[in-house]
């Protein structure tokens, strides 16, 4: 699975140097952090909304659907921040087998 996290990290780093006018996430890019988060939290609203409606429903491809643009427009904030999906994933290998409130001790919290 981390293949794909690997492939899309270099597209988005790529696009950092693409026109704005034919790339989506460079426009993004240069529109700055503030933009791609406001779309971070657009993209979160739209997941809880779908998966709200799954609940009800039982048919969870909305979710799945918004749930990856979530994801992808996390990894262009990360990007932007000069970091990659591996950090995201050592920073979970880290707290497997943790239980949660163990987590949120370790961190002060």
């Amino acid at each position: 699975m981390s293949d794909i996290l690997n492939q899309l990290a270099e597209v988005l780093e790529a696009r950092k140097s693409a026109d704005s006018d034919s790339s989506y996430v460079s426009g993004l890019y240069q529109k700055g952090l503030n933009k791609i988060l406001e779309k971070v939290g657009e993209e979160s609203t739209e997941f809880i909304l779908a998966a709200k409606d799954a609940e009800t429903s039982g048919d969870t491809q909305e979710a799945i659907y918004e749930l990856a643009d979530l994801w992808f427009h996390s990894m262009i904030a990360l990007s932007h921040l000069g970091k990659h999906p591996d950090d995201v994933l050592g920073e979970l290998q880290r707290r497997f087998g943790l239980s949660g409130i163990e987590e949120k001790n370790s961190r002060g919290q």
